[in-house]
């Protein structure tokens, strides 16, 4: 199905054409460009809330500034369809997210209009503040901006840029796009304060009494600019919740203000272009505005697939057979069974209460299950002192935000030796976030931490009963368990516990020609290989590690005595992980093998579906059979592919 712009929207190539339109066009455009984003993403898929919230501020921005000259930095990434498609890309939109398509996020290589790439919160200010200051010391008249929504701004790395912004007298927009959301509503009590400032109405009363006044004033510009600043500061000084935080930084504050009136947001922007220094501008927005299911449930319409755009039906696959459940939901209810069990048992999470599915746990016991907003530094040190006290806490943290808060794992987890769990969803390669959100490195960096247990399970009940033995008071190391997103391979998956020997594996199966040995969920590809091995007469064996630190010395013993052609496979990157691991073992010992390391290559993966990508990276069955046959068709020797 063809989907084609407006008439106004299908003539905007590149923001020089929107600055052709005249201001009452604008509405025009903004209606057609938030009908383009529900008619392509409805069919095409894709972030969706986000973007319809912020289509009056792209719509803006680009109007006003002379972009790409100068720099507009968004926040994440979500919300930046409509900059996309305003930016040269409208007819290349349909491919967003897919396979060699356009990135789901702002990409550098992608485009000039995107200043900076993307895809993990809270960069933007410090990413504007850089721009800014070099465009201050090159002598250039560039303005920077930054758009940030309020989740985002709970992250510490924004009050440290704002911190600097405020003394480093560089000329920088921020725009705090305000919707009380994140992915999940946001929590916390940066939140509350932006609640006072958009709800106070002495404040909104005096502020657009004041800037009705000046409207009527016969006087210049200048004249009018530096009334209003004396006036400005007056009613700030009344009302203090309105401004003193930023103030308090040196960052100058403006609004609140509708973000949906474009006419407004267009002549702020002109105003804000001629004052000098830091400031910011907060603008209030509804996340999905214009499509009503949207702004009702907007965890829901965040990224919700493929749907019927009139009814709001959202497709799902008909099955008639059970499926696997999600890994994520594995966790998140077997964490209600473990609380049920232990009394010490909490959980953590840095704003991601659906994506983790803690928020089973949040519903059913809140007093034991915090998220904490975007601040996954916080989320493992918050971990580890209620560790202190005897607290078995689980931190569920996507493995690609956990790299955020490396120095909290060592320093105040592994170094104190407390047994924080660590969970670490959205292992591997995840998919069409692309490599902002590949989680790619998590065994490298984990397992050359002391004092760590590092494990993956292969299947759901191995999930679960790495997440039991986690919480077993005889477990007294930290404890990292990976798992990837998405679906599992166990319909029948709620097992009863089991306490997994730790640092132990599992033989799966003997064999004859050559050993697999796997780590975590790929070692359900390796069972597939096998059967289609069998049937040409190649037998092979497959260990399950299931942990790789400590690892289980007594099993790869055993491997490397039977058999001298040995492949390893894992979702994680082939450099320093599981098979480096292995390699490490054979070194030790001395012994001599061939051995193929199939896993993530030593570069950077692009955005696609999981198969899609697994087949490019050539760890998915049809892969691991091509490495066992080509392996069996070379001489002993040692040989390592790292893709």
């Amino acid at each position: 199905m063809e989907i084609k712009p407006g008439k106004l929207l299908g003539q905007i190539n590149h923001p020089d054409d929107l600055k052709q339109l005249s201001r009452e066009q604008l509405h025009q455009v903004c209606d057609e460009l938030r009908q383009y984003i529900i008619d392509v993403v409805s069919v095409h898929g894709g972030h969706f809330g986000a973007s319809l919230g912020v289509v009056e501020l792209s719509v803006a921005l680009h109007y006003v500034y002379n972009t790409p000259y100068d720099q507009l930095v968004w926040d994440v990434g979500h919300q930046a369809y409509g900059h996309k498609i305003l930016t040269g890309r409208r007819d290349q939109f349909i491919t967003n997210r897919k396979y060699k398509g356009l990135s789901g996020f702002p990409k550098r290589s992608e485009s000039e209009y995107d200043t900076f790439g993307v895809g993990h919160s809270s960069t933007s200010i410090s990413a504007a503040l850089g721009m800014a200051m070099a465009a201050k010391y090159k002598g250039e008249n560039r303005k920077s901006v930054a758009v940030i929504g309020d989740g985002s701004m709970t992250a510490g790395m924004a009050f440290e840029a704002m911190n600097h912004a405020g003394v480093a007298d560089s000329d920088m927009l921020i725009i705090l796009n305000d919707n009380c959301m994140s992915i999940d509503p946001n929590v916390g009590a940066l939140k509350e304060y932006l609640t006072d400032i958009s709800t106070s109405p002495t404040y909104n009363k005096m502020r657009d009494e004041v800037w009705n006044l000046l409207g009527k004033l016969p006087v210049g510009k200048n004249l009018s600019r530096d009334l209003a600043s004396k006036i400005e500061a007056g009613v700030k000084g009344v009302v203090s919740k309105s401004s003193n935080l930023f103030e308090a930084l040196k960052i100058r504050y403006f609004g609140p203000i509708d973000g949906h009136n474009i006419t407004k947001l267009v002549d702020t922007l002109k105003d804000l272009k001629e004052i000098p220094g830091p400031k910011l501008l907060h603008i209030i927005t509804t996340k999905g505005k214009g499509y009503a299911l949207a702004e009702k449930d907007q965890t829901k319409w965040h990224a919700p697939g493929l749907f019927d755009k009139v009814t709001g039906e959202i497709y799902k696959k008909k099955i008639d057979v059970p499926q696997p459940p999600k890994y994520q939901d594995v966790f998140g209810h077997t964490m209600i069974e473990l609380a049920e069990l232990n009394e010490k048992v909490m959980g953590v999470t840095p704003a991601m209460p659906s994506g983790s599915s803690l928020k089973f746990m949040m519903e059913k016991m809140p007093h034991r299950a915090f998220d904490v907003g975007i601040c996954e530094q916080h989320a493992v040190t918050l971990s580890a002192g209620l560790a202190t006290q005897g607290m078995r806490v689980f931190c569920n943290i996507y493995s690609s935000f956990m790299q955020r808060a490396y120095d909290q794992v060592v320093h105040d987890v592994a170094i104190q030796k407390l047994p924080v769990v660590l969970c670490l969803d959205r292992a591997g390669l995840v998919g069409e976030d692309g490599p902002t959100h590949h989680g790619c490195y998590d065994i490298p960096y984990m397992r050359c931490i002391p004092n760590l247990i590092v494990s993956a399970p292969m299947n759901e009940q191995e999930l679960r009963n790495l997440m039991y033995t986690a919480q077993l008071e005889t477990t007294a190391y930290p404890f990292v368990i990976r798992y990837p997103r998405g679906e599992g391979v166990m319909p029948e998956w709620r097992t009863a516990f089991e306490a997994i020997q730790i640092g132990k594996g599992r033989k799966i199966k003997d064999g004859r020609d050559v050993a697999i040995l796997s780590f975590g969920h790929p070692g359900n590809f390796a069972t597939a290989a096998i059967r289609e091995l069998r049937t040409e007469g190649i037998d092979p064996a497959h260990y399950d590690l299931r942990f790789v630190k400590p690892i289980d010395e007594d099993l790869l013993h055993e491997a490397f005595s039977k058999y001298n052609k040995i492949v390893t496979v894992e979702d994680g990157t082939v450099v320093g992980g599981f098979g480096s691991a292995v390699l490490e073992f054979m070194n030790k010992y001395g012994y001599k093998a061939d051995i193929t390391i199939l896993g993530i290559p030593d570069r950077l993966v692009e955005h696609g579906t999981p198969k899609e990508l697994h087949r490019e990276c050539n760890y998915d069955a049809q892969g691991i059979a091509d490495a066992i046959r080509a392996l069996l068709k070379e001489t002993v020797s040692t040989t390592v592919l790292l893709g």
